[in-house]
């Protein structure tokens, strides 16, 4: 048996004698009392595009859930194993989230080998290749754009599949009923990793960057 990261070890270290000091009190609260985070961010496994980090987030602030891509299935309520699907019904009727954010960012490799699965080392039958069939045949439709440079049709497609994520949230019926009583808000955000600069979804779809 492997003996246990010693990264890991020391960033614990650092943890209980730095951020855990100072936040002892809203750790022990949090314990005692339970979770009420008002928003949830669904966003990328990808190590580099940590909401906790990029927002800045306190303790029980952000209820975080990661996927390959930061993709939204539709509803499925078939008795299959639904791991996102699963969260986002804990988030809406156990926490009563108000918002919910779906942040992507650049240079994802999952929407990098949706965009070119011949070049990708994943192929069609495995986990990965079948998650990220459920954007359809939107990246092929981008992969086309000829007048577009290879990066232009990446970050286009990783912006089209946070609306798409979006579109795919509606479908859960307790959602749709929420945001049409004005309970819920859905968001759409795209964080660049290269400037760190964050991109929020308008009302019509578009994506600018925040005045502050």
């Amino acid at each position: 048996m492997h003996n246990f990261p010693e990264h890991l070890l020391k960033g614990h270290a650092n943890f209980m004698s730095d951020r855990y000091v100072r936040e002892k009190a809203r750790y022990r609260e949090l314990a005692a009392s339970g979770q009420t985070p008002t928003t949830m961010i669904i966003a990328c496994c990808d190590s580099r595009a940590a909401p906790e980090v990029i927002f800045g987030s306190e303790p029980g602030e952000l209820f975080v859930l990661r996927n390959v891509a930061n993709l939204v299935p539709t509803y499925q309520p078939d008795g299959g194993q639904h791991g996102t699907s699963a969260g986002i019904e804990f988030a809406v009727k156990a926490l009563g989230i108000a918002n919910i954010v779906i942040m992507g960012h650049g240079r994802c490799g999952g929407i990098k080998a949706a965009l070119s699965p011949d070049s990708s080392p994943l192929d069609s039958g495995d986990f990965i290749g079948k998650w990220m069939s459920m954007l359809g045949g939107l990246p092929e439709q981008v992969a086309q754009n000829a007048l577009m440079t290879e990066s232009e049709r990446q970050t286009a497609l990783e912006r089209i599949s946070i609306r798409n994520s979006i579109a795919n949230l509606r479908t859960f019926p307790y959602v749709a009923e929420l945001e049409a009583q004005g309970k819920l808000a859905l968001h759409g955000a795209w964080f660049d990793i290269s400037t760190g600069e964050l991109w929020i979804m308008d009302a019509s779809g578009d994506f600018m960057r925040p005045e502050i």
